[in-house]
C-alpha cells in the first residue's frame, strides 16, 4: 500500500513539473512572438543618413547604366526606427560600426552588435530599431538605381 502511495505521489509531482514546464514554454514563446511580430513602422524617426561615397557603375560594368554603388553611414538614435522598406532592385549590405540594432524581417527579429553584418537582397522587406541607450552607427552599401 505504501509503494502505491509513493508511486501516486511521484506521478502527481511529475505531472506538475511537466505542466509547469509546458506553461513556461507557452509564456516565453508568446512573449518572443509578440516582440517579433510588432507592427512595422511606416515612418522613420531618430535617423541620420550621411553619404560617404558613390561610384557610377555605368562606365564600369556593361548593363549597369543608371546605377550607383553607394556607401552611407546610418545613425539610429536611442528609440529611433528606420521605417519598413524593400530592397527590390536595390541589393545591399550593412555593417554595425557601433552600438546595437534590431532588424525585423516579417515575424523574425534579430539583434546585431558591433562588428556584425547582414545582406539585403531583392526579397528583403525589413525595418530597424535601436532599443539601446546609445546611438547605433551602421555602414550601409547598396546598388542604387538613379532616378
Amino acid at each position: 500500500m505504501a509503494a502505491i502511495k509513493s508511486i501516486s505521489i511521484c506521478v502527481r509531482f511529475g505531472s506538475c513539473i511537466v505542466i509547469a514546464l509546458f506553461m513556461g514554454f507557452v509564456i516565453v514563446t508568446g512573449v518572443v512572438s509578440a516582440t517579433a511580430q510588432q507592427a512595422a513602422p511606416t515612418e522613420s524617426n531618430g535617423i541620420t543618413i550621411t553619404p560617404l561615397s558613390a561610384v557610377d557603375l555605368g562606365p564600369e560594368i556593361p548593363g549597369m547604366q543608371g546605377r550607383q554603388l553607394r556607401l552611407r553611414m546610418l545613425t539610429i538614435e536611442p528609440g529611433g526606427v528606420l521605417a519598413a522598406h524593400s530592397h527590390r532592385d536595390r541589393p545591399g549590405a550593412a555593417y554595425v560600426l557601433k552600438g546595437t540594432v534590431i532588424e525585423h524581417r516579417g515575424d523574425v527579429a534579430k539583434e546585431y552588435g558591433t562588428g556584425q553584418t547582414w545582406s539585403e537582397d531583392g526579397n528583403v522587406i525589413h525595418w530597424l530599431e535601436n532599443k539601446g541607450t546609445s546611438p547605433a552607427v551602421l555602414i550601409v552599401t547598396d546598388i542604387f538605381k538613379q532616378q
